[in-house]
């Protein structure tokens, strides 16, 4: 049952990836890390402290970043750059797609402060495109961790996974559930079977999903709720087994609706086995300003409009 999982603390998932890059650096001394003036706000410190002949602070120059990174790779380095999620992505496109994926460069492009829940910032900082942009890459591994555990694990796995890497994370702190589950870059996890919706989810939003699964059981409904940590390459083969089963679905992220996980979900549902699909995410929409709990009910990112949305999709199901 969703109400079993086991909360074991809270904590910001950016300072899973400061912990996990300190661990992956005492195993590979080729990690190196790179910043766009943002140390603090990527939970560097420790890694600093320790590794300061393998820290480059390039300033607020994210380009310049992205290709540093690019090159450093032909001489056997492992670089992690690190920036807010908006200036990992939208600011470096050209950089990214040039220098990293077209030739496929072991560089690990880490970025923080994503979706609404960057907060007060406000749109010119938040950014609800990112995951649609890079997973349009050819090459490009996408991977949206949902709690601090899950992000260290993440970020350990890249400095051993070959090609290049988006990670995404945030800057709120939040539930940590995954601390006893392994972690595999492209491996879908199941925390609940059920038969009558599939709810996939990634990043924050997995426990919003947690939190509307407990909902539907307590009315009765059979949830299946998926964690989709790697939007690519995407579980396709979970994702399959799960609708053939319940044959309706909802995806729930802090992204635009446009490009995101739910439209991976419907390419692969569009494919092999049409169902009724229902999103939940941001809607054509810029962010602003406000608390990460205002942004997130303004916005529709509530478990409770993942509920409605899973209420209005077996509705559909059944008047096929």
């Amino acid at each position: 049952m969703l109400k079993d999982i086991k909360v074991t603390g809270q904590k910001d998932t950016r300072s899973g990836f400061g912990d996990g890059i300190l661990e992956a650096g005492r195993k590979n001394s080729n990690v190196v890390a790179l910043t766009a003036d943002l140390a603090g706000s990527l939970k560097l410190g420790a890694f600093i402290k320790e590794f300061p002949e393998r820290y480059i602070q390039v300033g607020i120059a994210e380009a310049n970043m992205i290709s540093m990174a690019a090159g450093m790779t032909i001489g056997g380095k492992i670089p992690f750059t690190t920036t807010f999620a908006n200036f990992s992505t939208g600011r470096v496109y050209d950089q990214i797609r040039q220098s990293v994926a077209y030739s496929g460069k072991n560089v690990k492009i880490c970025a923080s402060h994503a979706g609404v829940t960057l907060g007060e910032d406000g749109a010119t900082h938040q950014i609800l495109e990112d995951i649609g942009m890079m997973k349009m890459l050819p090459g490009m591994t996408v991977i949206v961790p949902c709690d601090y555990s899950q992000t260290k694990a993440a970020t350990l796995a890249i400095a051993d996974y070959q090609g290049p890497v988006y990670l995404r994370f945030g800057r709120p702190v939040w539930p940590i559930f995954t601390s006893e589950l392994p972690f595999e870059i492209g491996k879908a996890q199941v925390f609940s079977e059920g038969a009558d919706v599939s709810i996939f989810a990634c990043g924050h939003l997995v426990w919003k999903a947690i939190e509307a699964g407990i909902i539907l059981e307590e009315k009765g409904i059979s949830v299946e709720v998926i964690n989709i940590h790697t939007i690519k390459p995407l579980d396709t083969e979970a994702v399959l087994n799960s609708i053939r089963k319940t044959k309706c679905v909802v995806t729930a992220e802090e992204h635009n609706v446009l490009g995101g996980l739910g439209d991976s979900i419907a390419q692969v549902a569009a494919r092999h086995f049409p169902v009724p699909i229902e999103y939940v995410g941001t809607n054509d929409t810029f962010g602003e300003s406000g608390t990460p709990a205002q942004l997130l009910k303004k916005y529709g990112l509530e478990a409770t409009n993942i509920v409605e949305a899973a209420e209005k999709v077996i509705a559909r199901k059944k008047a096929q």
